[in-house]
């Protein structure tokens, strides 16, 4: 069994996440209290009980979306008395690529909460100093969006998350004619997002700026496993590859489609979702054509208790939503 640890963006985020994990799993409890101790205020009260508005706030849906996905790693490997077999490859969707960082060894826990914390001011002020949005397009194939997007102006894909659902971001006027295209070109839906940055955009050109120098000074590694980047669906090995990616992650598209048929390619029999909820499991059964998708696998292959598969699955059943 060849397998890929992927690791899900926003759009995951939840009221309540990694609560079970954190009350069931001293390992997943550290990686908690350590975000807490980094960010200097209670992270954890904001993923335990919100408020929600808080919570989806990108500054803070950022670094709660990578301490999920650690904690729930660093509870799979207490669980398994850390013998969980290494992946050959790991991905994250847009945000989740920098849980894909630590969990491959590249990047510091406690760098990574900093760092995508980091990201999250340098986009909220890219969205305040030009502010867009996004829709999602259903039903429509690839390019017929491109030629919607091109009609529009000022618009451009900013997510291939599956066959058929396919996430748009730029000007909000431009969003909106691309929505009345799309439904005339023929797509079953089109609907806004309730977002005000225009994530993946030539929109989020001053967050690059912004965000440079943090990335200079953050310590990187060169990866144990690849890591199979948004931008090009191809392996990063180095921390030059590193370093370009999370600067130009922020203005491309991210090109899930294609990073899930490249890792099948590559003899991926298995991928194993582990964070907030069950969202790239759902995406990737529409993607892959002949691997097993898995979420948070522990309860489903290591271990078979219902408590431990209650506390690591924590889904949203949620398998068709959309992610930014």
């Amino acid at each position: 069994m060849t397998t890929a640890w992927v690791f899900p963006g926003q759009g995951s985020q939840y009221v309540g996440m990694a609560r079970d994990l954190y009350d069931k799993f001293s390992a997943a409890r550290l990686v908690i209290d350590a975000a807490d101790s980094v960010l200097g205020f209670p992270l954890s009260g904001l993923m335990f009980d919100g408020p929600e508005a808080e919570l989806t706030d990108t500054v803070n849906a950022q670094p709660a979306l990578l301490a999920h996905s650690i904690a729930a790693l660093a509870a799979l490997q207490q669980a398994s008395n850390n013998s969980l077999p290494e992946p050959s490859l790991v991905a994250g969707h847009s945000m989740g690529e920098y849980s894909a960082l630590v969990a491959a060894g590249a990047l510091d826990f406690a760098d990574g909460i900093k760092l995508v914390r980091a990201r999250g001011f340098a986009m909220k002020h890219a969205g305040q100093e030009r502010p867009g949005a996004m829709a999602a397009i259903l039903g429509i194939d690839d390019a017929a969006i491109r030629q919607v997007c091109a009609d529009a102006g000022a618009v451009q894909v900013a997510n291939y998350n599956a066959p058929g659902q396919i996430v748009i971001s730029g000007e909000k006027q431009a969003i909106e004619r691309a929505v009345e295209g799309a439904k005339k070109a023929g797509a079953k839906r089109a609907i806004v997002l309730a977002v005000s940055i225009a994530a993946h955009s030539e929109l989020m050109r001053p967050a690059i700026n912004e965000f440079h120098a943090v990335v200079s000074m953050t310590p990187l590694r060169a990866p144990r496993v690849p890591i199979v980047s948004n931008v090009t669906a191809q392996p990063m090995t180095n921390v030059e590859a590193l370093r370009v990616e999370m600067l130009a992650q922020l203005t491309s598209s991210v090109q899930w489609v294609k990073s899930v048929e490249w890792m099948e390619a590559q003899g991926v029999t298995t991928f194993l979702e582990i964070g907030a909820k069950d969202v790239l499991a759902g995406l990737n059964k529409r993607i892959a054509i002949v691997s097993l998708i898995v979420f948070f696998v522990l309860g489903l292959i290591l271990l078979s208790t219902v408590d431990v598969r209650r506390a690591i699955t924590e889904s949203g059943n949620d398998p068709s939503g959309v992610v930014i």
